[in-house]
């Protein structure tokens, strides 16, 4: 026979379940908790009752039970208990739906979607699971809705962004790469995928290249990290621990895999040996159980592991840190994207974006360990190599905590950079450096080309930004432009490339 149990859930502060007095039937075998709120519920089930009851009764009681409990059960099984509250809870109201990256769907998108309900209004704002593993349903009753909104995040890799986009099963895709032109032809019908009305950079982060906290190794050339995760190199080098290198990845359909990919393996297959995981906190802490293990992850996963400075041909190395990876000089800094139709059907899908690229929502990019948007000044040292002009002109004055980045050979910025202005005059303005006209602006191009083109080119791209900000009512003071000297990347990739294509922005103190 199928025992079953009565409960309430008693937290009224809290749960919205409580509140409505509900009374839930819980198999037995089945944790006797709330579905929403997680605590345990009081027990309420009926006593039994100890008069004699007539044998026909006690059958027919029996069978009822049974057949009850049984189907009952079935529904347990097949749902957990939170989600099936969350779907009855939200019933049809599911207003935004976004698929894609892990890295971002993990954490990130959550706190933005609570962020976002509780700025319309929304009141008893929470997250809970969802039916599969990278899944969650963030729920909130928003002003005058009789019934909660849910906001539905499937995280199965940045791959599936595209997919869903595709297949209309999701309204934002999250991508911890750029989609691909293969990926964006197929969404032709949705509009420019590469344009600004589908683009949208939500933050940037580090891929870190890991290792476990008792290694000695501090740094690693990019070449020396490609033969290590390819398989070239199984021994770790002299000045760090002895052993075999155990190599750790995330799975194929990670965005953050597709970055290392392109940034790193240079074409070269992974190690056929490398342990491969979904999930980012699951291969971060691998790591930093096994002595031998190396791995990549985004910022805010490295957790107990330790991050490494990563350099490349020509250039210093550096850690992944805020400032590095914001003015994406780290040579592994990437952006985190929203691809949206560029005329979005859903109204939740466009206000959803820009709440994001606000500053409330880049605070949230930020307190979930990412780097966010919102810039800042920066006192930074300049290396010795920097040309003499380059050192008197920064000798006393900080940098903003971005740089602008141009498309190849032309003075045409790129997505960010257009966003990124009306941040920067914003923090001009309040700064008191406007009034003083003590703006600098600091071009550069890759080597692409002839020095004396390249100089030129990137003094355009200086003055690009000093005519934005002058049709703004800010004026700059110096507007240099220096080449391609100061690489912050490889010059012999295209990534590289588009790294040292950028103008830098100091504010004089």
């Amino acid at each position: 026979m199928v025992k079953a149990r009565q409960g309430k859930c008693a937290n009224l502060k809290n749960c919205p379940v409580a509140r409505a007095n509900e009374i839930h039937t819980v198999p037995e075998g089945v944790d006797f908790h709330c579905p929403v709120c997680g605590l345990e519920l009081a027990d309420v089930t009926p006593k039994v009752s100890q008069k004699p009851v007539r044998p026909i009764l006690v059958a027919a009681a029996v069978l009822l039970l049974l057949v009850g409990g049984i189907a009952l059960s079935k529904n347990w099984v097949r749902l957990p208990s939170r989600v099936v509250a969350a779907d009855r809870m939200a019933g049809k109201n599911t207003i935004l739906r976004l698929a894609g990256s892990n890295t971002i769907g993990e954490s990130l998108m959550p706190s933005i979607a609570e962020a976002f309900l509780r700025s319309r209004g929304a009141t008893d704002v929470h997250t809970i699971a969802g039916e599969k593993a990278q899944e969650k349903i963030v729920i909130g009753t928003l002003p005058g809705d009789a019934s909660p909104s849910a906001i539905r995040i499937a995280a199965h890799g940045s791959a599936t962004a595209f997919t869903a986009l595709a297949d209309n099963s999701c309204d934002i895709g999250m991508a911890s790469r750029r989609i691909k032109p293969d990926e964006a032809s197929k969404l032709s019908s949705l509009g420019d995928m590469f344009g600004p009305a589908s683009e949208h950079i939500v933050g940037l982060d580090g891929i870190a290249v890991i290792v476990n906290p008792s290694n000695p190794l501090n740094a690693l050339t990019k070449d020396e990290v490609m033969r290590m995760f390819t398989g070239e190199t199984t021994s770790w080098p002299k000045g760090s621990l002895p052993g075999q290198i155990t190599v750790y990845a995330r799975d194929d359909k990670s965005g953050t895999f597709d970055t290392f990919k392109s940034l790193v393996l240079a074409g070269k297959p992974l190690a056929p040996s490398a342990q491969r995981f979904e999930s980012s906190e699951d291969l971060s802490d691998a790591v930093a159980h096994d002595p031998n293990g190396i791995g990549f992850i985004g910022l805010p996963f490295v957790r107990s592991a330790k991050p490494i400075a990563v350099s490349e041909k020509g250039t210093r190395g550096l850690l992944p840190t805020s400032l590095t990876v914001a003015t994406e000089d780290y040579s592994l800094s990437r952006r985190l994207y929203l691809y949206t139709p560029a005329t979005p059907a859903n109204q939740f899908t466009r206000l959803f974006v820009e709440f994001a690229l606000s500053k409330q929502g880049q605070d949230v990019v930020a307190n979930n360990g990412f780097v966010a948007q919102n810039i800042r000044t920066v006192a930074q040292a300049v290396s010795d190599e920097a040309p003499d002009e380059y050192k008197k002109l920064t000798q006393n004055a900080q940098r903003l905590s971005l740089d602008f980045r141009f498309q190849t050979g032309v003075a045409v910025q790129d997505n960010k950079a257009q966003v990124d202005m009306d941040r920067v005059v914003s923090l001009i303005s309040n700064s008191g450096a406007a009034a003083s006209s003590k703006i600098l602006l600091l071009g550069f191009a890759d080597s692409v080309g002839s020095p004396a083109a390249n100089k030129a080119l990137s003094l355009n791209r200086a003055r690009v930004i000093a005519d934005q900000l002058n049709q703004r009512g800010l004026k700059a003071s110096s507007v240099r432009g220096f080449g391609s000297e100061l690489p912050v990347a490889s010059n012999e990739t295209a990534d590289g490339r588009e790294k040292n294509r950028r103008v830098e922005i100091w504010i004089e103190n």
